[in-house]
Formats: structure tokens, C-alpha cells, sequence
């Protein structure tokens, strides 16, 4: 028997995507409430957040990423996640931004969502409870920091904010530092469900992810690429 709890609101104007979403995550035991665009959803949200978010970002009358923008004003710990297309690249880029937690490309595999919403509340519920995580679940390697049990990173003691994903992403360069990993690999560690998912998708995440360690230190260089191979952590200097 399933024993998660929490509410998800699903905001999407296709239907089939609506339904089939719920559907999945009614079955792991989560409440779900639909809405069929960012102005519908907003006019019932403004006044009671749910538990989590998972959106489109292109819909009619409110877009995804204004919606976005609004919840972040209501709360900074309610988690996002984007539903978007393969060819919204900048529209993704701007919604983590403003403060989306995670994205999955359409057609996704509804597994991958599910185990990410699981990862989501799970981490939101370690730093509601300020939970401590056991040793063994984390990964120390010079000035950063891993914690697997709440999915969270510092660097040289600063935090940083970082998705689910580029925490996957993170960790599995860092456990093997000066190993290098390919771009294949690296997308089966980090989504090993999802079929959809392309090489250009990884690099992304690893732009991104060095934009935010330069983002609290302008001299990190810890990440190599290994061009026509994939990408290297280094390892911690002797």
C-alpha cells in the first residue's frame, strides 16, 4: 500500500497529459487538482498553495513561466517542476531562473516524473523536519559538500541552488573524480527512465551547473570537458 501524501496541482492545457498525470500520481496515493491554464490555476492557488507544482509552460491566457513567477512571490519552498517541449530551450533556461525546481521534456516517462515528485517531497520534507542525514549519505571532496539525504550542495560552506537533476548530475561527476564519464552515461544516472532524453540535454545541465558555482565563486574550474568523450570532476589537489 502506497503511503505518500501531499497535494499536487497539474496545470496543463492538454487534457491527455492532465489525465494521465493524475492518474499516475493518484495511484502512488498523492491528492491532485487540475487546471487547464496559469489564469485558472492562479485564481484558485493566490489563496491555498498545494504541496508541489508540476506545469506547461506554454498555455493560454497565463503562460507557465508568469505562473511560475507568481507562486515564487507566495512561497520560496513549493516545489516546481516544468513540463516543456523539446524546442523551449530558452523558455526552460528562464524558468529555472525564476525559480523552477526541475523540468522534464514531453513525451517524458511517467516514471521519471514520479520518482522526481517522490525526490521533491522528500527533500522538502528533511528541511521542514531539519532532519539530520546519516554519514554514509554524504559526499565530501575538497570545499563541496554533498548531501544525498536532503539533495543538497555547498561550496567552500556556501549552498548551492541547484535542481534535482543537477544534483544527480553533480554527484555522479563527483563520487569518480578524474574519471571521465560520457555524455551517455551521465544521462543514465541521471534519468534512468526517460527514452526522450538527448546529449544536448546533459550539456545544458552542465552549463548551467558551472554557471552557478561561478555564480558564488568566480575561479571554479572543477569541471572538465573532455571533448568528444563527455566530462571530468577533478580530483582534490594534494
Amino acid at each position: 500500500m502506497n503511503k505518500n501524501t501531499g497535494s499536487v496541482a497539474v496545470i496543463d492545457d492538454e487534457e491527455n497529459i492532465r489525465e494521465t498525470v493524475a492518474y499516475a500520481l493518484r495511484r502512488e496515493g498523492y491528492h491532485v487538482d487540475l487546471y487547464t491554464d496559469g489564469l485558472n490555476a492562479w485564481e484558485q492557488l493566490e489563496n491555498g498553495l498545494p504541496d508541489l507544482c508540476v506545469l506547461d509552460i506554454l498555455m493560454p491566457r497565463m503562460d507557465g513561466l508568469e505562473l511560475c513567477r507568481k507562486l515564487r512571490g507566495k512561497s520560496e519552498m513549493l516545489p516546481i517542476i516544468f513540463l516543456t517541449s523539446k524546442d523551449e530551450e530558452f523558455d526552460r533556461v528562464l524558468g529555472l531562473e525564476l525559480g523552477a525546481d526541475d523540468y522534464l521534456c514531453k513525451p517524458f516517462a511517467m516514471r521519471e516524473l514520479v520518482a522526481r515528485i517522490k525526490v521533491l517531497f522528500r527533500r522538502l520534507a528533511l528541511s521542514a523536519a531539519g532532519a539530520a542525514t546519516a554519514p554514509e549519505e554524504r559526499l565530501s571532496l575538497g570545499p563541496l559538500m554533498l548531501d544525498m539525504g536532503r539533495y543538497q550542495a555547498t561550496w567552500r560552506g556556501e549552498p548551492l541552488t541547484l535542481t534535482v537533476t543537477e544534483f544527480m548530475l553533480l554527484h555522479a561527476l563527483a563520487r569518480r573524480p578524474g574519471h571521465v564519464k560520457s555524455r551517455a552515461r551521465l544521462m543514465e544516472e541521471c534519468y534512468p527512465h526517460d527514452a526522450y532524453v538527448s546529449e544536448r540535454t546533459i550539456d545544458s545541465h552542465v552549463k548551467r551547473l558551472r554557471k552557478k558555482f561561478v555564480q558564488i565563486d568566480d575561479g571554479f574550474s572543477e569541471i572538465d570537458t573532455i571533448y568528444g568523450l563527455g566530462y571530468r570532476y577533478r580530483e582534490c589537489e594534494s
